[in-house]
């Protein structure tokens, strides 16, 4: 089945990254990567941007505003999409990211739709 990881990013995380956690947190997902692909439940990853982000609301309107931060003190600092056998291997996964030391970090499961994907 095919999982998405969230990773939730904050101030204190950005706060740590300044005061030397990057390493630790570059070995964390290189070790996290090749032991996905290793297994073959790799699909993707990516961080995402905070600088080219906005946040759009149709309720009354179009407002569009700067991202990522939706009134929150936590945004989606990057993600993974696995294809793991069961929850508790992508909880596994998930836990051991520094950053959720710092910040949520989120499984869920993609809903297949029949055909495919929404829209396809």
């Amino acid at each position: 089945m095919k999982y998405m990881i969230l990773i939730h990013s904050s101030a204190e995380m950005e706060t740590a990254l300044g005061a030397g956690l990057g390493e630790e947190l570059d070995a964390t997902h290189g070790a996290i990567i090749g032991e996905l692909r290793a297994s073959g439940e790799f699909i993707d990853t990516s961080e995402l941007s905070t600088t080219v982000a906005k946040v759009v609301h149709t309720r009354d309107g179009l407002s569009v505003t700067n991202g990522p931060f939706a009134e929150s003190t936590e945004w989606v600092g990057g993600y993974y999409l696995v294809d793991c056998a069961s929850i508790d291997r992508v909880v596994e996964i998930a836990a051991r990211f520094v950053e959720a030391r710092y910040a949520a970090i989120e499984v869920r499961a993609l809903v297949e739709h029949e055909g495919g994907s929404l829209g396809s």
